[in-house]
């Protein structure tokens, strides 16, 4: 009888001081999501790239070997250029990746994700995208003055039909 009561005390205790442990822990000690003087930058987006190489013109002893349901007269390769990203902040670089494009024939779109912690108060956002390799330079460029609050969640995105960067 003694052996019952000491166990059912010991039990107890021990759901006791489980509950007081999972107690504490519920409500300290106190997270902290975001610091209160910070503002956040985040980058996604997804773009394909332009095609690696021209379409060519086949010749018409080309097609006479093809059989008639494949005779298309241009041919067309499926791999896309890389995409080239770059995040400028206040004139310092914050981010720059070459975006290798996805799926198996490296034919899907390449895609960003980034978040980047900054002070809040006012900045200068420059973001640049390349995505050819046959096009030297930057083909798509924006630039932004810009006061960010703190807690600010400020998104750049991406949409070529769009005219390129969205800011938000």
């Amino acid at each position: 009888m003694l052996k019952n009561i000491l166990r059912y005390f010991g039990q107890a205790v021990f759901y006791g001081l489980f509950v007081a442990f999972i107690g504490y822990f519920s409500v300290a000690p106190a997270y902290v999501h975001f610091p209160s003087d910070q503002a956040l930058i985040k980058v996604s987006f997804s773009h394909a790239g332009q095609p690696l190489e021209e379409c060519r013109v086949r010749t018409a002893e080309e097609l006479e070997k093809l059989p008639p349901n494949m005779r298309l007269p241009t041919q067309c390769g499926r791999e896309r250029s890389p995409v080239t990203f770059e995040l400028e902040l206040d004139g310092q670089p914050v981010y720059r990746a070459e975006l290798p494009p996805r799926g198996l024939s490296r034919d899907g779109a390449s895609t960003v994700y980034q978040r980047f912690p900054v002070p809040a108060g006012q900045h200068r956002l420059r973001a640049r995208l390349k995505d050819s390799v046959r096009v030297p330079d930057f083909n798509y460029t924006k630039e932004a003055e810009m006061t960010l609050a703190p807690g600010q969640v400020f998104v750049v995105d991406f949409n070529p039909r769009a005219g390129g960067f969205i800011f938000k």
